[in-house]
């Protein structure tokens, strides 16, 4: 069977109800449209007002699940959501404004060096420092993406470190939670406990968020161009995306 007819067939997701919800949503590529450089990103007045409105109408069940670090999430939404998971669940901010963080891998200094010594050789290879990853990014850079992936490959291999693929992206991470585990760590804590849970997201390393929440009897929403996923429906893009969650409200 053809990946097109695995997933250009997922249906659209039905109305959200708020009442019943709790609410998970990735950032670049599912609220943001996905930029050249990370720091592109830039707070919007509709993003925010929407953010804004869902958490005071999903009485707080709303939570951010990004790869992004906790001060870049709350610089793109101007502070509107408290609950946040980021470096892809490595960092966990309860809706109380509780932080846990994992600590970090002891390689990371020495893999972002290499990183950096790689990234020298073209311009538009970019090395996004999280603390508790580093990403090497080269969406400007595309003749070089698979010495790029040979690298971190070869990285992950010598330090332990766990190799994520994203999307023209690939990031040396502390090993730990994922998404899916910060969506099932939210789903035992107030105001998430009881609710019934919805993931969207867009990229690969949303598919653990996806599997958790079906798990749990929910839902995932994969947002973009099909392709092979746990989530059961799909949305065409960011546009439609933000669409969707303004007719809830």
């Amino acid at each position: 069977m053809r990946i097109e007819e695995l997933t250009v067939g997922l249906p659209a997701p039905k109305p959200l109800r708020l009442k019943e919800l709790a609410l998970f949503l990735d950032l670049d590529g599912t609220l943001a449209p996905i930029a050249a450089r990370p720091q592109d990103v830039r707070p919007d007045p509709r993003r925010t007002s929407l953010v804004e409105r869902l958490r005071h109408a999903l009485h707080g069940r709303l939570a951010v699940i990004s790869g992004r670090t906790l001060a870049d999430v709350d610089r793109i939404l101007e502070g509107r959501v408290k609950a946040v998971a980021a470096v892809h669940g490595l960092i966990l901010r309860d809706a109380d404004g509780t932080v846990t963080a994992a600590p970090p891998h002891p390689a990371l200094p020495a893999v972002v060096r290499r990183c950096r010594e790689f990234a020298s050789r073209d311009s538009g290879l970019l090395v996004e420092e999280k603390g508790l990853s580093v990403a090497l990014h080269y969406r400007l850079a595309r003749p070089q993406a698979q010495a790029a992936r040979e690298l971190a490959a070869e990285l992950a291999a010598e330090t332990g470190l766990f190799l994520q693929h994203g999307d023209m992206v690939e990031e040396l991470r502390t090993p730990g939670p994922t998404k899916g585990d910060s969506v099932e760590a939210f789903l035992t804590r107030p105001p998430f406990a009881g609710a019934r849970p919805v993931f969207v997201g867009d990229d690969i390393t949303d598919e653990h968020g996806f599997e958790a929440v079906q798990a749990l009897g929910g839902d995932g929403v994969l947002v973009g161009p099909g392709r092979p996923t746990a989530a059961r429906y799909r949305i065409v893009g960011v546009e439609e995306a933000l669409a969707w969650l303004e007719a809830a409200l």
